[in-house]
């Protein structure tokens, strides 16, 4: 596909599937198939086979591998060793299904019910409290007269054992998701508590779950074994350990009798894990393909617009940046940006919501989103091309020469470590002093930053400071190893009024202070208005205009400029009616 300038841009990714995803994983791909061969062994069993699991001969007792048609060999009652794998294989993957559905079906349920009705909790701590005092393996043989050596009867009063895990894993996990704004969006949508659970909660929660069933399906195979090697349940039902106990007891005349048990029995289990894995990263999106750049321009394209000179300290020349949408098309989301940002110099980036202001600041930073896709352009710093820059260069950079500030600074504490303890081991990673210097370092940065009594929000937790105080934090760290660069996205936008006019005081002197270049992200004329020299003004994509900030806001010359400066509301008027501009610009976007 080649497009009017002549530059041949690949074709994009079309849309893959789990499935497709799996057989893509080396690790989901070999784990899968050893899986499905072992078990289309066992169901292949009678046709593989030409002894019963139970048929005894006394010319093959401890007969030699390869002995008549005794592939395995006999073992010392003189039955098909290959057979009773065979055999061994089907009660196993029985077992698995029977004990992980039952455990599953219990712990599932009743951990999204006491998870997320709060007056049902109790009811159910209370129930699966009283089934874990039951010993479990002790309980299991009491009750075999009961079950009268039927394995599958075991294994089903084992998954109600084993369903208390579940709901304590699930419980915890649907705690920490039904406040999520987007359960409480499915709340005032008016969705039913039953869809809401199997919809979202459960869509949220399902990589811990996916993990847990993976080591279910072990417990369940290694308990029937155990039993079996004990000797308890019926001897006729061949099993993984009923076969190893009786190579164990013949180990100093035929020693391969407890290899092959044992060995089939490791790759079965170990699979499995590995396999659940694998799983739960392609639903998880884990594995999905990384943000990458499909297409470069030649020397040619990547030629400045004029008026704008192609050095400085962050130069970015004609930028694209696309997603694939179901289609298989690319849809793009930064068409063509060309940025200049001088050595100590504030540029704000100025545009509504979707416009591209954080896409373009990610790709600065190479933490595009997975998937997103750089079709051409160039990012240089200081001279330094960073597009199609490894992770390791990257890391490099990130702390030391660009630093980042967050726009919702309480998303971005770890609420299970303290403030200091961040802090101080993103300022080790960057500047690799020691951990003593590092406290001292931010400490003095703390109450540089306007922080009252720093020692004390060093040991804090971020749930003990306000949102103001947590900015001010996320400032100090981003500065602290004194980058050149220093990108802003939205430094304000969840802090009241007056807390606003004090961090955009702050960026200022650290501005000044530390000669950093300042990209200030945002979508408020009114916030730029004294912070920056120079402003660029973002519409779906494009850059639309650029200026001094003087000269925007005296004569914008782009109608959406002119919306942008009309919505800014000031102390001697109030709008009912959107500006005359803004109802333009809006009647041509309907158009």
């Amino acid at each position: 596909m080649t497009d009017d300038a002549g530059l041949t841009r690949p074709r994009a990714p079309r849309r893959t599937g789990a499935l497709r995803k799996l057989l893509r994983d080396p690790q989901a791909l070999a784990t899968a198939t050893v899986l499905l061969v072992v078990v289309a062994l066992g169901l292949l069993a009678p046709v593989l086979t030409q002894h019963g699991v139970n048929e005894a001969s006394l010319e093959h007792v401890d007969a030699d591998p390869g002995t008549g048609d005794y592939l395995l060999g006999g073992d010392r009652s003189g039955r098909d060793i290959w057979a009773r794998l065979l055999g061994s294989v089907n009660t196993s993957v029985v077992s698995a299904l029977i004990g992980t559905s039952v455990a599953l079906t219990i712990g599932l349920t009743a951990g999204l019910i006491g998870g997320y009705y709060d007056r049902l909790r109790n009811i159910t701590e209370w129930v699966f409290s009283l089934v874990m005092t039951f010993p479990g393996l002790l309980l299991l043989i009491v009750l075999m007269p009961m079950t009268k050596g039927d394995y599958r009867v075991t294994m089903l009063i084992f998954g109600v054992l084993l369903s208390p895990g579940v709901y304590r894993l699930v419980r915890n996990l649907v705690l920490g998701v039904k406040n999520e704004l987007f359960v409480d969006a499915a709340r005032v949508s008016g969705l039913p508590d039953a869809r809401i659970l199997r919809r979202h909660v459960l869509f949220a929660i399902r990589g811990p779950v996916i993990i847990a069933a993976a080591f279910l399906c072990n417990a369940s195979i290694g308990v029937q074994a155990g039993l079996a090697f004990l000797g308890v349940g019926s001897a006729t039902v061949p099993s993984f350990g009923s076969m190893v106990s009786e190579g164990f007891a013949n180990l100093y005349i035929e020693p391969l009798q407890i290899l092959w048990p044992s060995l089939l029995l490791g790759v079965m289990t170990v699979s499995l894990v590995l396999f659940g894995n694998a799983l739960r990263d392609v639903l998880e999106g884990t594995v999905s393909a990384p943000s990458k750049i499909i297409a470069r321009p030649s020397p040619a394209m990547r030629t400045a617009p004029e008026g704008v000179a192609p050095t400085g300290l962050l130069v970015i020349e004609d930028l694209t940046i696309a997603y694939p949408t179901p289609s298989g098309e690319l849809k793009e989301v930064v068409s063509g940006v060309h940025l200049r940002l001088e050595a100590g110099e504030t540029l704000g980036l100025v545009g509504g919501s979707g416009s591209g202001k954080t896409q373009t600041a990610f790709a600065t930073l190479g933490v595009l989103p997975r998937g997103a896709v750089v079709t051409r352009g160039s990012i240089r710093l200081d001279g330094r091309e960073l597009l199609g820059a490894t992770e390791r260069e990257l890391q490099r950079l990130r702390g030391r020469t660009i630093g980042y500030v967050p726009q919702e600074p309480m998303s971005n504490l770890n609420p299970s470590f303290t403030v200091g303890a961040q802090l101080a081991e993103g300022l080790r990673a960057a500047a690799g002093v020691s951990r003593a210097e590092a406290r001292e370092r931010m400490l003095t940065l703390l109450e540089r930053v306007g922080i009252p009594d720093p020692p004390r929000t060093f040991a804090s937790y971020p749930h003990q400071i306000s949102g103001g105080m947590a900015q001010r934090v996320l400032i100090a760290g981003a500065v602290a190893a004194g980058p050149k660069l220093l990108i802003a996205d939205e430094p304000t936008t969840a802090l009241d009024v007056t807390v606003q006019a004090e961090i955009l005081d702050l960026l200022r002197d650290l501005q000044k202070e530390l000669h950093m270049a300042v990209l200030l992200v945002t979508h408020n004329f009114g916030i730029v208005a004294d912070s920056c020299r120079r402003i660029a003004v973002m519409r779906q994509g494009e850059i639309v205009e650029t200026g001094t900030c003087l000269d925007l806001f005296r004569a914008a010359e782009h109608p959406y400029t002119r919306m942008l400066l009309d919505s800014v509301l000031d102390e001697n008027s109030v709008r009912t009616d959107p500006p005359a501009s803004a109802s333009r610009v809006l009647a041509k976007e309907e158009r």
